[in-house]
């Protein structure tokens, strides 16, 4: 039987980032969370929480806030909580800009916790344990997990007029994309590498500006910085105004699947019917 007052400990310290700020939000002294921490620790016979500004979880220390979290939201199946449970679900960055929160904002009673991954890879945090659902393009469905088909996310290669005159004057083809500089929004992302090889009939080894923010990618492609695949949603008025230009016939259609935790069908329910009705309004 897990001692759920130092699991609360080790979740607050990780999610206020320090010993201190857990302290204040506990009520106790900082001494007392340490000691519920460590004897924690001793019990479990692993390190939890690495000890750094700000504090981050282990490996093992997520999974045991993963299952304090699940134990909390299915709780509050049994009886309402003065203190809203933590839901933590993976979220990709262009669909949170897109068209998740009007879903997110409609689900009460619950704190979210948003982990930001590409959505190629959302499902393997669903995979390890440390999300109790996930927004992937992973069709699955995941060992104990629940498979929703949400629709597909329109992706439209863009650059400015200037950089196209720029950059490709004549036709877009192997050597002017090898010398076009591209937008990445990180190393896991590989859309540009996808349609400029889909374009090339070839891998395409692209130089490439890395820009996590799904609204600084299109600021970018409007500066003239590089060209990129952005969401049509988030582009379309500036294609309409010329502002962008769209480049080649071509669009990459992302399919995209809510998948979570089967043995909380029930507490994600609300948050499982919000997200297929936000995503029925923008996505294919």
């Amino acid at each position: 039987m897990f001692d759920y007052a130092a699991l609360d400990a080790l979740a607050t310290v990780i999610e206020t980032g320090s010993f201190e700020a857990a302290s204040a939000r506990l009520g106790v002294s900082q001494s007392a969370v340490s000691q519920r921490v460590r004897q924690l620790e001793e019990r479990m016979g692993a390190v939890l929480v690495i000890r750094s500004t700000p504090c981050r979880a282990t490996e093992d220390g997520a999974r045991l806030i993963a299952h304090l979290r699940e134990v909390a939201l299915l709780e509050t199946e049994l009886a309402p909580s003065e203190t809203p449970p933590v839901l933590r679900i993976a979220v990709n960055a262009d669909s949170l800009a897109t068209w998740v929160l009007p879903a997110l904002a409609e689900v009460e009673g619950v704190r979210f916790d948003l982990v930001i991954d590409d959505q190629d890879h959302s499902a393997g945090l669903l995979r390890r344990g440390e999300v109790a659902g996930a927004i992937t393009a992973d069709e699955g469905p995941i060992a104990g997990c629940d498979s929703v088909s949400l629709g597909r996310l329109r992706y439209i290669a863009t650059a400015s007029p200037d950089f196209v005159a720029r950059y490709f004057p004549n036709r877009i083809d192997r050597h002017s994309l090898r010398a076009a500089p591209a937008l990445q929004f990180n190393a896991k992302d590989r859309l540009q590498d996808r349609w400029a090889s889909m374009i090339a009939g070839m891998p395409m080894g692209l130089r490439a500006h890395r820009i996590g923010s799904t609204e600084g990618f299109v600021e970018a492609c409007l500066r003239g910085m590089g060209w990129g695949l952005n969401p049509e949603v988030l582009v379309r008025a500036h294609l309409e105004s010329g502002a962008l230009e769209r480049l080649g016939p071509a669009p990459i259609d992302v399919p995209l699947y809510w998948q979570s935790a089967r043995r909380l069908k029930a507490p994600l329910a609300p948050l499982t019917k919000a997200l297929r009705q936000a995503a029925k309004a923008v996505l294919l």
